[in-house]
């Protein structure tokens, strides 16, 4: 493939230091030297300000900001818009930065009578109810679906950074969606994550991400949470493995584990599921394993391509087994 400095530099810095670059060719001092940019920047720079704002302006300034008290990106429009950018690749929001920065803002545009626009950047994939969340907190989100789009009406742009810039989320793009022609063996992490937003939109997901261990870590999907005793019982997904799961348990967890194991089996004999089986070995954590069904008893062998309506049918047989377990 051509080199594309984005495959190589992925890390969220870099993906700051584009949008800053687009943002300043919003300003018309800069349409001297490429009106093709000049005119995305200003067009990028009106589709976020309408995010949220019903409001029609006309771009007479722009000054960018990197890291301004820990806001990945801001930009003072006309001097009267502030426009304060938290930009993420594969992370997801953490340790109330989102708060956090609106305070920021709030609190800069109140004492220098500026608007204030909040836009949450999202070029890799996140859990529909994490989004939610990033709404709820007053950000409005433009995701990689959406700048794939913008990218396309400007296309014509002759430019290397612009071009890999979009080159690189439409190799995203196609990475996620090749769940759905691919072999499962094949699958990569792009794969599953395509495949998690497919389920979020068919069963009650609670959440996807990357869940890391001693192993490499792995994209997790969890669902179906139930309450047995003084725990939380669920299903989760892990690139594989459909496992049961238990937590958060404290104290006793060898017996809370063992008991709830028997149970999972009892039933699962009774049903006739006998591809519920132990796991390879116990954990002994606050979160564990306790019952697994390997990924070929739940979503197809190596060489099958995914049927989505079995296996979504499938799921929703395991979350029956779950709640008859409870009530037994």
């Amino acid at each position: 493939m051509k080199p594309n400095i984005f495959n190589i530099s992925t890390k969220e810095l870099s993906q700051d230091g584009f949008f800053t670059w687009l943002l300043q060719w919003a300003d018309p001092e800069n349409s001297k030297y490429n009106k093709e940019l000049f005119n995305c920047g200003q067009a990028f720079v009106k589709k976020l300000i309408t995010k949220q704002m019903n409001q029609e302006i006309e771009i007479r300034k722009v000054e960018t900001n990197r890291q301004l008290e820990n806001i990945d990106v801001s930009a003072k429009i006309n001097n009267e818009i502030l426009i304060i950018i938290e930009d993420k690749t594969f992370t997801k929001e953490h340790s109330n930065q989102l708060e956090t920065y609106k305070n920021i803002g709030v609190d800069w545009c109140t004492r220098n009578n500026y608007k204030l626009v909040c836009i949450y950047l999202k070029t890799g994939s996140e859990a529909l109810v994490s989004i939610d969340n990033v709404k709820n907190k007053g950000f409005a989100v433009v995701d990689r679906r959406e700048l794939i789009k913008f990218f396309k009406e400007h296309s014509f742009i002759k430019n290397d950074i612009f071009q890999d810039f979009n080159e690189r989320l439409k190799s995203l793009e196609l990475s996620e969606n090749s769940y759905n022609d691919l072999i499962i063996k094949k699958w990569e992490r792009g794969g599953w994550a395509g495949f998690y937003q497919f389920l979020q939109t068919n069963i009650n997901v609670i959440g996807w991400g990357y869940v890391a261990n001693p192993a490499g870590g792995f994209l997790g999907l969890c669902w179906h949470f139930l309450e047995w005793k003084d725990y939380r019982v669920y299903l989760q997904i892990e690139e594989g493995n459909l496992c049961f799961k238990i937590g958060k348990v404290n104290d006793n967890r060898r017996n809370v584990r063992n008991e709830w194991f028997s149970i999972i089996m009892k039933h699962a004999k009774e049903k006739g599921n006998f591809e519920i089986v132990k796991p390879q070995r116990f954990g002994n954590g606050t979160y564990m394993t306790v019952a697994i069904i390997e990924r070929k008893d739940w979503l197809g062998n190596d060489n099958d391509i995914l049927d989505k309506e079995k296996v979504v049918k499938k799921l929703k047989e395991y979350e029956k087994f779950l709640d008859e377990c409870i009530k037994g």
